[in-house]
């Protein structure tokens, strides 16, 4: 994902360096405007109050600016009412202000007085509402938090399934003596279910597709969260330009969902760019989709890719539903592929088949499928510091057919940031190694996460084991191994750095039969949607099948993240606790728990 990032930056500012280049046939219209200074707050900051009044000003990043704030004539006559809009909804009714004003600057001082504060709270409800209604007795009383109160109490109770609430909230104000009571009285009334799906607005797909992924089926308890799934799984289809998902109709505590959809009007989607990634470097890439390719959500993609360690080209196809049973429905996807990649001490060319059903619900998605791979493994000379070379590469050709399974449970309340929930995933195959004596193999892997927030800092655990067990040892292509290092395993190394370990500072080239590894990380906010993190993780990666007494290498780090509507932008920084010479930096976009 950050590659497409750095495609699209790179874009912008070859769109800005044309326009500086070439000149706009339209001047910059500058506006006249005011220097403002505002004395007296005690409770605000300067910046608080020029944001409230529309003022210019330097933020806190802004060192290099001027620290003089201006604001645009035209806003000159809204002073008045926008400080007193300001200060009531922050509780302070008795403030008083006298604005001055020359042609070239405009000056606030302001008096703030004595504000209002919470003297008493009332809740009568049969529905446990404490926890959201925090305010305290003393606390200044501000409007905008008794509204946002009210909305998370109406959220929480449709969350749970009350849509047929009785719920009033007031605030007695005493202005003489600056205070305010607060009542809350609520009853919760009957569960509501949800009722029949009628969905509007198909052409080439039918129905069966979208009802696949709809979460809040009929008989379901009602849930708001139910029906954002309902929206995310359908948007998930890549099909449709938009979806609107009614539930304001009840009968009986019985919402019908009424679901609008419009398909895509431009189905085809080229993407091409240029970036860097921490494993192979500087690479480019393209790929062209056809969206509801022959309809029914259908999709086609090809994806190239170029980097001096790196040669791919993918075909893979899906459909979403081949055939349901019982409204349980079934898809298909294939891929169709030829990949290129040097590793540490090898080179790795595979050709590959990979085709599976798939089933998915609210929380779970199975798949069964088959693969062929014809692999092609080449030692090479090309070792890091470190790294060590206990035998000769396992060489030649290797053509293998397995089938496999993948099973996922996923309770986390969101996929892009999650802050609470657990995450659990079992993947095993079972296959034929074609070299002269044909190997019986088998491999799996387990991954379970868990993540809690208490306040504001988030908690989350990732713990990975997988086992590699074969007839004859070393009988496999290389690749079919375990590896560590990256941004999902040791994020003191880069991706697939580590093979086996034999001790806290040194590994290995050669992949592991037996892996387990073990990541923990806190995370904080620091200011607005940019929070720091701690974490460290641990990995072992050992010769044997089942051997979990291996050495274990121990990493400790620190890293920044972005929070945007993909999910986080992350950037760490991790160092062998053992060996502090020992570091690497990674970034993704998205999260890794």
């Amino acid at each position: 994902m950050y590659k497409k990032i750095l495609f699209i930056i790179m874009l912008l500012w070859s769109t800005t360096l044309c326009a500086s280049l070439f000149g706009d046939d339209e001047e910059e219209i500058v506006l006249p405007t005011h220097i403002i200074h505002i004395h007296g707050e005690e409770y605000f900051d300067e910046s608080e109050m020029y944001d409230a009044l529309g003022a210019e000003h330097k933020s806190i990043f802004q060192f290099w600016k001027d620290d003089t704030a201006t604001i645009v004539d035209k806003l000159l006559p809204t002073l008045h009412a926008s400080l007193r809009a300001f200060y009531d909804s922050e509780g302070f009714y008795d403030a008083t202000y006298t604005i001055k004003e020359t042609n070239t600057t405009v000056t606030v001082e302001v008096k703030e007085n004595e504000p209002v504060k919470v003297e008493d709270i009332n809740i009568s409800s049969d529905y446990d509402i404490v926890s959201l209604v925090t305010f305290e007795k003393d606390e200044i009383f501000k409007a905008k938090k008794f509204i946002s109160i009210k909305g998370k109490i109406i959220g929480q109770l449709l969350k749970d399934g009350y849509c047929s609430y009785d719920f009033d909230s007031k605030a007695y104000v005493d202005l003489d003596k600056h205070i305010v009571d607060l009542r809350y009285t609520l009853k919760k009334g009957g569960v509501c279910t949800f009722g029949e799906v009628t969905v509007t607005g198909t052409k080439t797909i039918a129905d069966d597709v979208i009802k696949s992924r709809v979460r809040a089926e009929k008989g379901e308890r009602f849930s708001t969260e139910l029906v954002k799934d309902t929206s995310d799984a359908l948007y998930g289809l890549q099909a449709f330009d938009s979806v609107l998902i009614g539930v304001d109709r009840k009968i009986y505590n019985v919402v019908p969902v009424d679901i609008t959809v419009s398909e895509m009007a431009k189905p085809y989607q080229f993407e091409a760019g240029a970036g860097f990634d921490t494993y192979v470097g500087a690479r480019v890439h393209t790929s062209l989709t056809k969206h509801n390719f022959m309809g029914n959500a259908q999709r086609l993609k090809l994806q190239l890719g170029w980097s001096s360690l790196e040669q791919l080209a993918i075909l893979s196809f899906y459909r979403p539903v081949l055939f349901n049973i019982s409204d349980y429905y079934v898809g298909i996807a294939a891929k169709l592929g030829y990949t290129n990649l040097e590793y540490e001490g090898f080179k790795e060319k595979k050709a590959f088949f990979r085709s599976y059903l798939e089933h998915e619900s609210k929380r779970t998605q199975l798949r069964v499928g088959i693969a062929i791979e014809n692999i092609e493994i080449t030692a090479l000379d090309n070792l890091k510091p470190g790294e060590k070379l206990e035998h000769a590469v396992n060489e030649g050709t290797f053509k293998l057919f397995y089938p496999f399974v993948n099973f996922i449970y996923d309770a986390r309340d969101s996929k892009l940031n999650p802050k609470y929930g657990y995450y659990f995933s079992a993947y095993a195959e079972f296959g034929l190694s074609n070299d002269e004596e044909s190997s019986v193999y088998y491999k799996t892997l387990l991954e379970g996460r868990f993540i809690h927030t208490f306040s504001d800092l988030t908690l989350s655990a990732v713990g990975k084991a997988g086992v590699v067990d074969e007839d004859r040892k070393n009988s496999l292509p290389e690749s079919k191994y375990f590896f560590g290092g990256g941004s999902f395993s040791n994020r003191a190394y880069g991706f697939r750095q580590l093979g086996v370990i034999v001790s806290p500072t040194e590994y290995t080239i050669f992949g592991a039969a037996n892996m387990a590894n073990l990541s923990l990380e806190a995370n904080y906010p620091l200011w607005g949607d940019l929070y720091g993190a701690v974490f460290t993780d641990n990995t072992m990666l050992t010769a044997d099948a089942y051997d979990f007494s291996g050495e274990v290498i121990t990493s400790a780090g620190l890293g920044v993240r972005y929070m945007t509507p993909i999910g986080p932008f992350k950037l760490d920084v991790g160092m062998n606790v053992q060996d502090t010479s020992q570091y690497a930096i990674s970034f993704q976009i998205g999260q890794s728990f």
